[in-house]
C-alpha cells in the first residue's frame, strides 16, 4: 500500500508532466485538441510506468517521435523502467528495443534527412535513454546494497549485545564462585564461634546480648550471601529473582518492607535512635520491588552507622498511587568520623541497578541542616515479574534510567575479548564480508559504466556536432565578396558551381524581412559570414533563377 506522502507526490509528477506536454503541444503550434489529448496521455502513462514499466517505455518511444511533446515525459519513463525493470538482460533487450523504436521512427518520418543530422540524433536519443535507464538502475542497486548492509548491521549490534550479555553472565558466576569460597567459610566460622560465645557461663547479660546481636548479624550474612551468589548464578533472568523465599528458616529474618522493622530494632539495639514513619494505604509490592525497598533501608542505616555515628535516623515509608517512596534521613553526626571508616563506594551504585531492574530510581545526598539523605522510588509491579497489572486506574510508574549503547564503543579503545561493536562511522569485517557475497561488482559497474558513457558520449557529440556544424556551415554560408562576384545573366548551372548546395538546417528558416521572389522563379538562399547591423538581424543573400538564368540576387537582412 502507498503512503499519503507517495500518493501525493506521484500525483503532483503526473499533473506537472501533463501541464508540460500540453503546453508544448501549444507552444508547437499544435490542434488545441491534440495538446490536450497528448497532456492526457502524458497524466495517465506516469503512475502507469510503476506497474508495468517496460511497456510504459515502448509505448512512450513510439509517441514521442510523432508528438514532441512527450519528451519530459520519456525522461522520467526510462529512469523509472531502469530501476523497476527485473533483470540485466531483459532491461537491455527493452532499452535496446526503445532506442531502436526511436530511432527508426525518427528517421521514417524524415526521408530527406543528412546522414550527419541523423548521427545527432541518433547520439542525443542515447543520451535521452540509456544515461537515464542506467542512472536509475545504479540508484536502485544503491538502494537495495544499503537496506542489505543496514539488516547485516543491526544484526551485527544484536549479536555484540548477545555476546555482550553472555561475558556478564560468566563474570558473575565467576564472581558468585569466589563469593561463595572466600566469605562463605568466613562468616560459618563467624556465626560458629559467636553461638560458642553466646552460651559461655563466664559472660555477663549484657555481653551475651552483644554476642548475640553479632551471632544474629553473621546468620543475616550467610542467608544475603546466599541470595547474592543466587542472583548472580541466575543466568536466564535479568533482573533478581526471589526464588529462595520460601526457603528461608522460621527464624531468619524477612528481606522485605516487613523487614524494616527488625533492621531499625537491632540499630536501636546497638544504641542509635531510630524512627519508622508510615504514611498512605499499605499495598503489596512485587517481591523483586520488596526486596529492593529493604536493601535501600539496609544500605541507609549502614551508611548513618559509619558517617555519622550517633546521629538520629527516620526511615520513612510512603505509599503514592502508584509507587513506594522510601527514604533514609539521619542528622548530622555527633562525634567526628575518623578517617579509616572503610567504604567501598558500590553501595549506592548497587541501589541505583537494583532498582532500575525493577524500573524505579535512587537519589542520594546531603540535606540543609547537615545530615544526609537516601531516597528510593519503587512502582508496585516490576518489569518481568509476572505478577498482574494493576487496576486501570492506577498508573504503573516508570522511572527506568537509560541502558548502555552498545553502539556508542569504537575500535580506537583498548583490544578485549572481542571485536568492538561499530555503527556507520565504522567498516567492520563483517559488513566487508556481506558486501563481497553481495552483487557489489553490478552496482560498481553500472556506475562506472554511467560516468564512462557520459565522458564518452560528451566527446563525441562535441566532436560529432563540431563536424556537423562545420558542414552545415559550408553548404548554407557564403562571403560577402562571393556575393559581389556572381554576375546576373549567368546560366543557373555555373552559378551553382560557384555556390553551396544551401541543403542545410541553418537557412531551414529565415524569419521575416525577405522581399518577395520573383514570380515563376525558384531561389536559392545563403547566409553571409559576416555579422548583421545589430544582434537580431542576420545578413541573407538570395539567387532567384528562371528559365536557366540568374535573374536577381538580392542582400536583405530577416529577424
Amino acid at each position: 500500500m502507498w503512503s499519503v506522502g507517495r500518493v501525493v507526490g506521484e500525483s503532483l509528477l503526473s499533473l506537472t508532466l501533463a501541464l508540460l506536454a500540453t503546453g508544448t503541444g501549444f507552444l508547437g503550434d499544435d490542434g488545441a485538441l491534440q495538446a490536450i489529448g497528448v497532456g492526457l496521455a502524458a497524466g495517465l502513462l506516469s503512475p502507469l510506468r510503476r506497474v508495468i514499466p517496460a511497456s510504459v517505455l515502448l509505448l512512450t518511444a513510439v509517441g514521442v517521435v510523432p508528438f514532441g511533446a512527450l519528451g519530459p515525459l520519456f525522461l522520467v519513463v526510462s529512469w523509472s523502467a531502469g530501476r523497476r525493470i527485473d533483470g540485466l538482460g531483459r532491461a537491455v533487450g527493452v532499452f535496446a528495443l526503445a532506442y531502436g523504436l526511436t530511432l527508426g521512427l525518427t528517421a521514417a518520418s524524415e526521408p530527406y534527412l543528412s546522414p550527419s543530422l541523423l548521427i545527432f540524433s541518433g547520439l542525443f536519443l542515447l543520451v535521452s535513454i540509456i544515461v537515464p535507464g542506467l542512472a536509475g538502475r545504479y540508484w536502485s542497486q544503491r538502494r537495495t546494497l544499503t537496506d542489505t548492509l543496514r539488516e547485516y548491521n543491526a544484526q551485527l549490534l544484536r549479536e555484540r549485545a548477545m555476546i555482550a550479555g553472555h561475558a556478564r553472565i560468566r563474570e558473575r558466576q565467576r564472581i558468585a564462585q569466589d563469593m561463595h569460597d572466600s566469605l562463605g567459610h568466613q562468616l560459618a566460622l563467624i556465626a560458629v564461634h559467636t553461638g560458642a560465645l553466646e552460651v559461655d557461663r563466664e559472660l555477663t547479660g549484657q555481653q551475651r546480648e552483644a554476642v548475640g546481636v553479632l551471632r544474629e548479624a553473621s546468620v543475616a550474612a550467610m542467608h544475603e550471601l546466599r541470595d547474592v551468589v543466587g542472583v548472580l548464578r541466575d543466568s536466564t533472568a535479568g533482573s533478581p529473582q526471589p526464588s529462595d523465599a520460601g526457603d528461608e528458616d522460621p527464624g531468619t529474618p524477612s528481606r522485605g518492607v516487613t523487614g524494616i522493622d527488625g533492621l531499625a530494632e537491632a540499630s536501636r539495639r546497638a544504641g542509635t535512635a531510630v524512627e519508622v514513619r508510615r504514611s498512605g494505604d499499605v499495598r503489596p509490592l512485587a517481591p523483586t520491588a520488596d526486596h529492593a525497598a529493604y536493601r535501600l533501608v539496609q544500605e541507609g542505616l549502614t551508611n548513618a552507622h559509619k558517617h555519622a555515628p550517633g546521629a538520629s535516623i527516620t526511615i520513612g515509608l510512603r505509599y503514592e498511587p502508584d509507587s513506594l517512596v522510601v527514604e533514609v534521613a539521619n542528622g548530622p553526626a555527633v562525634e567526628p568520623v575518623s578517617g579509616s571508616v572503610a567504604s567501598g563506594c558500590q553501595g549506592l551504585t548497587g541501589l541505583e541497578e537494583r532498582a532500575r531492574l525493577v524500573g524505579g530510581m535512587v537519589h542520594a545526598g546531603p540535606v540543609a541542616d547537615g545530615g544526609f539523605r537516601l531516597a528510593g522510588v519503587l512502582p508496585y509491579t516490576s518489569p518481568g515479574d509476572g505478577f498482574p497489572s494493576p487496576p486501570p486506574d492506577d498508573a504503573t510508574a516508570t522511572f527506568v534510567a537509560p541502558t548502555n549503547d552498545f553502539r556508542a564503543q569504537s575500535s580506537k579503545g583498548s583490544a578485549g575479548e572481542s571485536d568492538p561493536v561499530t555503527e556507520w562511522n565504522e567498516f567492520p569485517k563483517e559488513l566487508a564480508r556481506t558486501m563481497s557475497r553481495t552483487k557489489r561488482g553490478n552496482g560498481i559497474a553500472i556506475g562506472c559504466g554511467v560516468a564512462v558513457l557520459v565522458a564518452v558520449l560528451l566527446v563525441i557529440g562535441v566532436v560529432v556536432g563540431g563536424i556537423f556544424l562545420m558542414r552545415e556551415a559550408d553548404a548554407a554560408m557564403i562571403e560577402p565578396k562571393q556575393y559581389e562576384a556572381v554576375e546576373v545573366g549567368r546560366s543557373e548551372s555555373e552559378v551553382r558551381k560557384q555556390l553551396p548546395s544551401g541543403d542545410s538546417i541553418l537557412n531551414s528558416d529565415m524569419g521575416k524581412g525577405a522581399p518577395p521572389e520573383p514570380e515563376g522563379s525558384t531561389c536559392l538562399t545563403l547566409l553571409s559570414t559576416e555579422f548583421g547591423s545589430d544582434l537580431d538581424a542576420e545578413p541573407v543573400f538570395r539567387f532567384c533563377f528562371k528559365d536557366g538564368k540568374l535573374i536577381e540576387k538580392k542582400s536583405f537582412e530577416t529577424n
